[in-house]
C-alpha cells in the first residue's frame, strides 16, 4: 500500500479485536513516530505504551468520549518535553503521533486519537514527571468488524471538506483550481 491508500484508508476506530498487537508491529509503528521531523530536531516526544488491562480501563474511565480504550490491547500514551522544547513540544509529538498512525494503518491496525482525557489521573497513574506534558492518547489494535451507524451517519451529515474548500491559490479566499496550474 502507498502512503496515499494508507491516508484514503486510514479512519477512527472504535471498536477492537482483543487480539494482541504483535511485538514487531509496536515496535515497527514507534519506529515511525521516532523518525518525525521536530523543531531544531529536539524530538520532545516520549511514548508510554500501555498494556496492562486495568490501567487501560482506568484511563478510558477518565475519557469522556473515549470508552473503548480499556477494549483496545494498545494505549498509547503520547507526550511531549515542555523544557527541552517549550514552545514546540505538542506540535512536534503531534507530528510523531501521526506518523505513528499512519504507520499503524499500513499494518492492518486501527487506531483512534483521543484529545479530551483526565491529564491529571494518567500522570499519576503512568508516573509521567512534570516536565513532560500528555499531548494525547491513541488507542492501537485490530479493528473489530462491525457496523458503526454513528461514525456512518456522521460522514453522511458531515462528508470531508472539497478541495476547493480547504486550499487556496496565492491567498485567502481565491479558488484553487487545477486549471490554474495549466
Amino acid at each position: 500500500m502507498d502512503v496515499f491508500e494508507v491516508i484514503q484508508k486510514r479512519r477512527s476506530v472504535r471498536s477492537y479485536e482483543p487480539t494482541p498487537v504483535p511485538v514487531e508491529k509496536l515496535k515497527k509503528v514507534l519506529e515511525a513516530a521516532r523518525l518525525a521531523p521536530s523543531a531544531g530536531n529536539v524530538q520532545p516526544w516520549r511514548f508510554i505504551v500501555v498494556l496492562d488491562s486495568h490501567k487501560r480501563r482506568k484511563i478510558a474511565r477518565g475519557c469522556r468520549y473515549g470508552h473503548f480504550l480499556d477494549e483496545s490491547p494498545v494505549v498509547i500514551v503520547g507526550c511531549g518535553d515542555q523544557k527541552a522544547s517549550p514552545r514546540w513540544h505538542a506540535i512536534d509529538t503531534c507530528i510523531a503521533m501521526e506518523n505513528l498512525v499512519l504507520a499503524a494503518t499500513g499494518e492492518g491496525l486501527g487506531t483512534c486519537w483521543i484529545g479530551f482525557f483526565n491529564e491529571k489521573a494518567i500522570r499519576e497513574m503512568l508516573k509521567i514527571p512534570s516536565h513532560l506534558k500528555v499531548v494525547a492518547l491513541l488507542a492501537l489494535g485490530y479493528p473489530r468488524e462491525k457496523v458503526d451507524i454513528s461514525a456512518k451517519l456522521a460522514h453522511l451529515i458531515r462528508p470531508r471538506k472539497k478541495l476547493e474548500k480547504v486550499a487556496y491559490l496565492e491567498e485567502y479566499g481565491k479558488k484553487f483550481r487545477i486549471s490554474h496550474l495549466g
